[in-house]
């Protein structure tokens, strides 16, 4: 697997794959979602790429004070290849190339193989409350 940075010829592909794993909800228009992030952090949108095809993508940002872990996803057919930590690996040497000292990402409770996966590679469970307001449907 190649990992590059996405171009917007991804992206029919990368929301497939989204789709594919369960990322995308219905009040999420994934296509907006990309829009945002390559028009404000184009250099943080990693894709997996093999023999043409998009295997894994995530996305990752940073403000400047906290960086984050968006949409990483892995193919179900290529789960258990290490494909999803190499991609967690590149989006963190990313982060901390921008001085980044620590990642949040969040999993939905209900995820448990996800929080797991995400332990393995020596992420902790933070006993926090998530917060958040909508501006957009």
């Amino acid at each position: 697997m190649e990992i590059r940075i996405f171009t917007s010829a991804d992206a029919d592909q990368v929301i497939a794959l989204w789709r594919e794993c369960g990322l995308t909800r219905p009040w999420n228009d994934p296509r907006a979602d990309i829009d945002r992030l390559v028009g404000f952090q184009p250099g943080l949108f990693f894709v997996g790429e093999d023999g043409g095809a998009i295997v894994a993508a995530v996305l990752a940002g940073y403000d400047g004070h906290r960086g984050s872990i968006n949409y990483l996803a892995v193919s179900p057919a290529r789960r258990c290849e290490g494909l999803g930590a190499a991609m967690l690996a590149h989006a963190e040497a990313a982060l901390r190339g921008l001085g980044c000292p620590k990642i949040n990402l969040q999993v939905r409770a209900d995820n448990r193989d996800v929080v797991g996966f995400y332990e393995r590679q020596g992420y902790e469970i933070f006993e926090v409350v998530d917060l958040g307001k909508r501006f957009s449907a």
